[in-house]
């Protein structure tokens, strides 16, 4: 198996004095598709800039492949942002916008190559958007625009995918299209990681769930950690627990979760 993908220990993160994620310890394996949920403000986003060494911790350490969080080790994991954090007046391709997944490797004054072309146009049709490699990328929809950010991640051949919050605003049939590009990404080789507010989802498709609220409340498979204990727990008064016609309903103040 080798050394896991993330190795995290007592991470603590904090902005303007106020503690964002305290004391968190998690162990991902390789190969695993991890769902990280919890309440808004609970820290989901921040951990997953955390992970990419955006954020500088306030105690603690992340090793990511065996190795420490440097330079180097960030140019193996890959990142897909949340939609609102992206402009998309930029007038760039998708082929452009992918081939931004090749800057971490070009040597200094060094153009995109032959190389680096057909790296990206390859991660272009893995995601479904090769047809598309001519279009503006402010013309697409939610859904392929997340779809061309994911094409940007493996052009940049990372072992390791971060997506903060991948189907927010995307109908449900698109929703279902990019989780299923995920498994067949996972059953290459990467290791996924997703933060979300779908319960139901990472209930259904996921390895391993991550229980957040500025810290790990728990870690594991979906059906052990999607008790009604462990939810309360981490969503306290955000989290009502309805029954309906014998399942638990998890449901967030404001919408439904899972």
């Amino acid at each position: 198996m080798g050394p896991p993908a993330f190795q995290v220990e007592r991470l603590s993160v904090a902005y303007g004095g106020r503690r964002a994620l305290e004391e968190v310890t998690f162990s991902l394996p390789r190969g695993a598709m991890l769902g990280v949920v919890g309440p808004n403000g609970g820290g989901k986003s921040t951990l997953v800039k955390a992970l990419l060494g955006l954020v500088r911790p306030g105690g603690g350490k992340v090793e990511v492949l065996g190795g420490k969080l440097d330079r180097l080790s960030r140019r193996r994991i890959g990142y897909v942002p949340q939609r609102e954090e992206v402009n998309w007046n930029f007038p760039l391709s998708t082929l452009d916008v992918v081939l931004m997944g090749r800057v971490p490797s070009l040597k200094l004054l060094r153009r995109p190559d032959e190389r680096d072309r057909r790296l990206a146009r390859e991660a272009l049709q893995t995601v479904g958007m090769g047809h598309h490699s001519g279009t503006r990328i402010r013309e697409l929809s939610g859904g392929q625009q997340q779809r061309v950010f994911l094409a940007r991640a493996l052009a940049q051949e990372a072992e390791i995918l971060l997506l903060d919050e991948p189907v927010s605003g995307v109908d449900a049939p698109t929703q279902h299209e990019i989780f299923d590009l995920l498994h067949r990404l996972q059953a290459a080789g990467k290791t996924i990681v997703v933060t979300t507010h779908d319960l139901s989802c990472v209930a259904e498709r996921f390895d391993l769930a991550l229980l957040l609220n500025r810290r790990a409340v728990a870690l594991g498979k979906p059906a052990e950690v999607f008790t009604k204990e462990l939810l309360n727990e981490a969503y306290q008064s955000h989290l009502m627990m309805l029954d309906v016609d014998g399942r638990t309903v998890a449901v967030e103040r404001g919408g439904e979760v899972g």
